[in-house]
């Protein structure tokens, strides 16, 4: 027993200088009981218990265990899943460079990244990989994240990849020296028209300032005086990027977010005045999906009065999480505090701790609850009403950003039969295998995208390629619901082949064109009603 406990003190001793030197945390109390409870718990596991355990399992369970007993957003992150979770925001990673996508079992090219290591040693759109090395990666059924691990590596390091090419005989090879690889968070931007800029950002990650400051300039010289930013299904990120973006829209000292917590003192994120669009009407677009960053940048332009939010209510994510690095590689991403628009709405929603079933049912119970597809089935009590900063309109708390313009959900816009055929990839494997079968009469056909925007129809053997998937994949339809189905369907795999020929600025040109919220917005910018609201 002497043992045991002499154990348990260099443990709690252990944990104490790891948690106070690493992590930077308050000091432990050592005569805590509940931390003594665990750590003798584990210990006499391990000295005493009948059948030999892992006691990092054991260790796992417990923190697992803790961590579900608090919010929805708190969580922890084993050792093999850390580059996972934060290799979208830091802006790369290393590899050979290339789009790609199966097609039969058969990684293909879609687009070598410009100027990256695959480009340069001249691997072009429509190649399939075959060998990575001495490991046949075509017809072995191998995941995505198999051939992941070995097409990415140190900057620097070689790999041999065997290739096939279309009018080309046999396999080959390409020595690829391997380079960090740029992730962009902003996909798209274009000119609407000869006023009108757009912006859609997937994420907020470490590089989105910088890529909004150079795309604002760009738009900028090309005439633009509004702008449409697009955070529709954008799950948020880091605070920094949120703020700094916002910054380039509001005048000198405007309050952005504030951060407030149970321990973590207020902290305010105010403008600078050196924005370069501090000018121009601002439309942000958001829906149920737009949370945390997202949210932050919508309430920070809402409540200043700098432009309007048009959507549908967003996510409702305000809880600031702190990312503590544990020794085995590991970490959690503990709450800390609250964020809080301008106005001083807490943009979090509410929930109970320890209930994620609730919580992860929220948006089920809006469509339930007539709220996604009824402005009018939505009501605010008096207490969560709060007035902007400048206008002193009437904006709404209680969870997430309320858009000014409220666009209803259509649940009519989807068929049974495409919602089948998008979940079973049908729609986007008959992209992909039409333009494998068509590359160069295409590429030959419409040498810019404006040509193809004009002049491409989806061609009948493009819709035969797809019911021959809808067949394989054993979805049921009949004529009257594959008539209503097509029109979206069309769009769809234009918009698919536009990408794959282009990139995601393209794309988005063809399939705004019936999204009811982009519309929406392009109508605000030219009503009278909201002119006051455009101008500070």
């Amino acid at each position: 027993m002497v043992k045991i406990f002499q154990n348990l003190f260099r443990k709690i001793t252990l944990f104490v200088c790891l948690a106070t030197s690493s992590a930077g945390l308050a000091q432990i109390n050592l005569a805590n009981k509940e931390l003594r409870k665990l750590l003798l718990t584990e210990t006499a596991i391990q000295s005493l218990y009948v059948d030999s355990m892992d006691e990092s399992k054991l260790v796992e369970s417990a923190v697992l265990g803790m961590i579900k007993q608090l919010d929805p957003h708190s969580a922890y992150t084993a050792a093999k899943d850390v580059q996972a979770l934060t290799e979208p925001l830091k802006g790369g990673f290393e590899g050979i460079g290339v789009q790609y996508n199966m097609v039969e079992d058969t990684l293909v090219v879609i687009q070598p990244v410009a100027n990256g290591p695959s480009e340069k040693v001249g691997i072009i759109a429509g190649d399939r990989i075959v060998f990575v090395n001495d490991t046949i990666i075509a017809g072995v059924k191998m995941t995505k994240e198999g051939i992941m691990k070995l097409l990415r590596g140190p900057k620097g390091s070689k790999v041999k990849l065997g290739i096939k090419r279309q009018g080309i005989k046999g396999i080959n090879d390409f020595i690829v020296t391997r380079d960090k690889i740029p992730l962009y968070s902003i996909d798209a931007k274009y000119m609407i028209d000869n006023e009108t800029g757009y912006v859609h950002i997937n994420n907020f990650g470490a590089t989105t300032h910088d890529e909004f400051a150079n795309i604002l300039l760009e738009l900028k010289n090309k005439g633009m005086k509004n702008l449409i930013i697009d955070l529709q299904g954008n799950g948020g990120g880091y605070l920094e990027a949120a703020v700094n973006i916002s910054n380039e829209l509001l005048e000198n000292n405007d309050l952005i977010v504030y951060t407030e917590g149970r321990v973590t003192k207020r902290k305010e994120y105010h403008s600078n005045g050196l924005g370069y669009f501090k000018e121009g009407k601002v439309v942000v677009l958001i829906d149920s999906y737009s949370a945390s960053a997202s949210e932050i940048l919508a309430g920070a332009v809402q409540d200043n009065d700098r432009g309007i939010v048009v959507g549908r209510r967003s996510f409702g994510k305000g809880l600031v999480q702190r990312q503590i690095d544990l020794p085995d590689g590991s970490l959690i991403r503990l709450t800390t505090a609250h964020y809080y628009s301008p106005s001083g709405r807490c943009i979090q929603k509410p929930y109970k701790l320890g209930n994620r079933k609730d919580y992860d049912s929220d948006l089920e119970e809006r469509l339930k609850s007539g709220e996604l597809t009824n402005v009018d089935s939505i009501h605010f009590p008096d207490s969560l009403k709060f007035t902007t900063l400048k206008k002193h309109r009437t904006v709404y708390g209680g969870g997430g950003i309320m858009p000014d313009i409220y666009v209803p959900l259509d649940t009519n816009t989807y068929t049974s039969f495409h919602r089948e055929l998008a979940a079973k990839s049908c729609i986007v494997n008959t992209t992909l295998k039409y333009i494998d079968q068509n590359r160069n009469h295409l590429k030959k056909t419409y040498k810019t995208f404006e040509a193809f925007n004009a002049n491409f129809c989806v061609p009948q053997d493009m819709i035969d390629l797809l019911l021959e998937n809808a067949q394989k994949a054993k979805i049921e339809y009949n004529d009257s619901i594959l008539q209503k189905s097509l029109p979206l369907i069309k769009l769809q795999l234009k918009a698919l082949l536009a990408r794959d020929m282009w990139d995601m600025s393209e794309y988005y040109q063809i399939i705004n064109t019936t999204n009811e919220i982009y519309l929406k917005a392009l109508e605000a910018l030219k009503d009278d009603k909201y002119e006051s609201t455009f101008h500070i």
